[in-house]
């Protein structure tokens, strides 16, 4: 599948699982991906499950390790795709973002103001910015205590679908936060 051929990615933040599964499908369709894991075991593993495709790298600190100079250049580091944990992770990297391109915060979820600040911030270079805001989402440390109204706990591949649906096909869609929480966040 070549659905984002020709495409580069950033994956960055801590929820390395979410992280994974969004760089996988970026990969299996074709992309180019920089992502980070915090630690050596996880980028070796990483690595091997995403191939040449992928780069992985210890958590970014520095935005000039994927900056491509001037904001919207087209020089060789820029790409078209940010999924980042954070707003402040966002901003650090928002140099190396292509005009046209999307933002989509992952985790922890953001509040709904703090992603229309920044959509609307971005809009003037046709950035588009949204996030998802995963709950019950199964781990190996997470206890199915409690679990949603749909009855189970959701898989990081469903919170990378929906950030994936944000970043490619939600094209009229900013400033927007979709729960992907089983229905939790409802009253």
């Amino acid at each position: 599948m070549t659905r984002y051929a020709g495409r580069r990615a950033v994956v960055v933040g801590e929820a390395t699982e979410i992280g994974l599964a969004v760089a996988k499908r970026l990969v299996e369709g074709g992309a180019e991906v920089l992502l980070t894991a915090p630690g050596p075991e996880e980028r070796a593993r990483a690595s091997a499950e995403l191939g040449s495709a992928a780069r992985v790298i210890a958590p970014i600190t520095d935005a000039g390790l994927v900056s491509g100079g001037d904001e919207g250049g087209e020089g060789p580091d820029t790409f078209d795709f940010l999924f980042a944990d954070t707003v402040a992770t966002a901003r650090l990297l928002l140099p190396g973002l292509r005009d046209g391109g999307a933002v989509v915060l992952t985790s922890p979820a953001p509040s709904p103001a703090a992603v229309q600040a920044l959509a609307i911030e971005l809009v003037s270079r046709g950035v588009r910015v949204n996030a998802v805001a995963p709950g019950c989402i199964a781990s190996p440390s997470r206890d199915a205590a409690r679990l949603p109204p749909l009855g189970r706990l959701g898989s990081a591949e469903e919170v990378a679908r929906a950030a994936l649906f944000l970043a490619m096909d939600a094209t009229f869609t900013t400033g927007a936060r979709l729960p992907v929480d089983g229905g939790l966040g409802r009253p």
